[in-house]
């Protein structure tokens, strides 16, 4: 009879969590590489304190209701080369120095930790180190410092399916050289920085997506994020409530990422209650964030098909760093097919020199002016830095009247730094 996986409890692996269980996991990873098959997981609590670092192989469990790795943080005696002070429970490829890890398959399991402060050398993640066509499904993780944190250069990894809560930090991060790879039908839930981010440090990101995800109350920083990269795409997202300083969706040239280039495309996402105070500026944001604060975004950046509800400030603000507000621009930005139903202050909002083109954007319930048009606070006779440009088709307004108004266009100054916020009404069908 052939064997059909490698059964970790046969290894010495402990259902009943008392016995630690990493060692009789990976027993039985080693004699699943041997002979092409995978590893079983049956319904069960296994106590894991470490890393289980893992290379062309399969690990199913039964499902992540019936089979859970559970793992407290430890403290290590001594800091680990990556700057860690403690360990804890995770799934992780190999290191990207080291040559990452392939053919990595992960399915059916949860993961809980006992991470309670963010510490940001430590590596106490769910899953992390590098996977490359790889896939991981069905996964519930909670309790960790980052649901998955993906070190690159590393390619084609598909996410899906999965749930990731009460993280300290991030939901998931494709960090530095992570391309062709996918995040889809998967929900993060009250993540402690952004829930889903892309991050192009050092080398830069290339082709990847966030698809048709559900993100619920970031409570700091935002639902899905972009920082640099070439060609990616977000799109059929539904991100509703971050808590506070961040948006719904964000797009930046911060954190030393490499530029964008390409394209940047956020697709048929629906936010709502979007765009938290920003305490350091004390202005609002928009459920749309764009901020250039390293150098100036340029990319052909699309915004298309997407609805902002309920909006707590602005639907979309484009912003530059004031220390850089005369030397960095946002420009190339073109918003199509948008529906923008209720916000507490305007349909957009520019802080910054460049330019947007605005096609059949529906507008309903604004709060203030539909354009709150500053630029780079240079007030020139000329008018505002910014240029708006109408597309044609946009239609619709608030209480001030339509919200692109003839007068408005193309850059006339109608700055209001600190706009008095109206509450919009609840959404409702069109």
């Amino acid at each position: 009879m052939r064997l059909k996986a490698a059964n970790a409890v046969l290894f010495g692996a402990d259902p009943t969590g008392r016995r630690d269980a990493a060692p009789a996991i990976e027993r039985a990873i080693a004699f699943a590489q041997k002979r092409d098959l995978p590893v079983y997981l049956p319904p069960g609590t296994y106590q894991v304190n470490r890393h289980i670092v893992v290379d062309d192989v399969t690990i199913e469990g039964a499902g992540s209701w019936w089979t859970t790795l559970r793992g407290r943080e430890v403290a290590l005696e001594t800091p680990a080369p990556d700057g860690s002070v403690h360990t804890g429970v995770g799934i992780y490829g190999k290191p990207a120095a080291d040559g990452g890890s392939r053919d990595v398959h992960l399915s059916g399991f949860a993961i809980q930790g006992d991470v309670r402060e963010r510490i940001d050398t430590d590596q106490v993640n769910g899953v992390g180190g590098a996977m490359s066509d790889s896939t991981i499904r069905d996964l519930y993780i909670q309790h960790t410092k980052v649901g998955m944190w993906f070190d690159g250069p590393m390619s084609n990894l598909v996410v899906s399916d999965t749930v990731i809560v009460d993280q300290i930090a991030d939901g998931v991060n494709f960090h530095t050289g992570v391309t062709d790879s996918v995040v889809r039908n998967s929900i993060i839930r009250n993540t402690g920085d952004d829930a889903l981010a892309m991050w192009a440090q050092g080398t830069t990101n290339a082709r990847n997506t966030f698809e048709r995800n559900t993100v619920q109350t970031p409570t700091l920083a935002n639902g899905i994020a972009i920082y640099g990269g070439e060609d990616i795409t977000v799109v059929g997202n539904l991100v509703a409530d971050p808590v506070r300083e961040g948006s719904a969706l964000h797009a930046g040239s911060r954190f030393g990422a490499e530029p964008f280039t390409g394209s940047l495309r956020f697709v048929d996402n629906t936010t709502v209650r979007a765009g938290t105070y920003e305490l350091n500026w004390n202005i609002g944001l928009g459920a749309l964030w764009v901020f250039a604060l390293d150098r100036s975004i340029d990319v052909d950046l699309q915004v298309v098909g997407d609805h902002f509800l309920d909006s707590t400030y602005n639907a979309l603000m484009l912003v530059t760093d004031w220390p850089v507000k005369d030397l960095y621009s946002i420009t190339n930005v073109d918003v199509r097919d948008v529906r923008v139903d209720g916000t507490g202050t305007s349909v957009l909002s520019a802080r910054s020199a460049g330019s947007a083109t605005f096609t059949n954007v529906d507008a309903r319930n604004v709060g203030a002016v539909g354009i709150n048009n500053c630029g780079a606070f240079g007030f020139t006779p000329a008018g505002s830095e910014f240029t708006v440009v109408d597309g044609g088709g946009n239609d619709g307004g608030g209480t001030t009247g339509p919200w692109m108004a003839p007068w408005e266009l193309p850059n006339t100054i109608t700055c209001d730094d600190r706009p008095p916020v109206v509450p919009p009404p609840p959404p409702s069908a069109w």
